[in-house]
């Protein structure tokens, strides 16, 4: 059911925003892998095997990433993810990515609970602590042809509503996706937008109740 034809990956770093140059350049990183679309032409009422087959390259795109950014997961500040599905498959194909994609990225920055749980639309047992990526992974989704741009939106992974670091990075496969394919984004960064100073919660300040709401 999976076929991966093409891996893309995209690491940035920024050192200022026309202010003055950080201590630390901000690192953000993006990577797609373009699949076959098994369902693409014709309506299926099941697609939760795919669902399940994706688990695996999930997990192997979020090491792959974090390795092509170059720092330890601890420094991992935001996280994201998105679907850009080709013109013969339908928007719900790009839905199937919210599991095996999230959850690939939040058990590699430590978290501890159940994403199997979630999987089956139950409760999700939160036992992470302080550090183990806390927060639903943002996500976005569209139907579009080859060399679609996707903004894939970022947040803490700790407490979602962490001003400082709502942000987005823009990911494009060249050539990609035909119409029977399904491109698959995780996206991360190290750390908060380049000189941002709009109030609000700061990062150092989130608890563990913050983390867990």
């Amino acid at each position: 059911m999976i076929q991966i034809r093409r891996v893309f990956t995209h690491v940035e770093e920024i050192r200022h925003e026309f202010g003055p140059e950080t201590g630390a350049p901000l690192l953000r990183g993006a990577i797609g892998a373009v699949l076959t679309n098994p369902y693409a032409g014709r309506y299926e009422a099941d697609i939760l095997p795919m669902m399940d087959a994706l688990q695996d390259v999930g997990l192997d795109m979020a090491q792959r990433l974090l390795a092509a950014m170059g720092v330890p997961a601890e420094r991992i500040a935001t996280y994201g993810k998105g679907a850009i599905v080709g013109a013969a498959g339908e928007l719900e194909h790009g839905a199937l990515w919210h599991v095996p994609g999230g959850y690939a990225m939040r058990e590699l920055l430590g978290w501890k609970g159940d994403r199997n749980a979630y999987a089956k639309g139950q409760a999700e047992e939160k036992t992470g602590q302080p550090g183990n990526a806390l927060s639903i992974v943002p996500s976005t989704k569209k139907v579009g042809g080859p060399g679609a741009a996707l903004d894939v939106p970022l947040t803490h992974i700790n407490a979602s509503y962490v001003r400082s670091h709502f942000d987005a990075i823009e990911v494009r496969v060249p050539g990609a996706p035909r119409a029977d394919e399904i491109v698959f984004i995780l996206a991360m960064t190290t750390g908060a937008r380049i000189h941002a100073r709009v109030g609000g919660l700061k990062a150092e300040d989130i608890s563990q109740w913050n983390g867990l709401r």
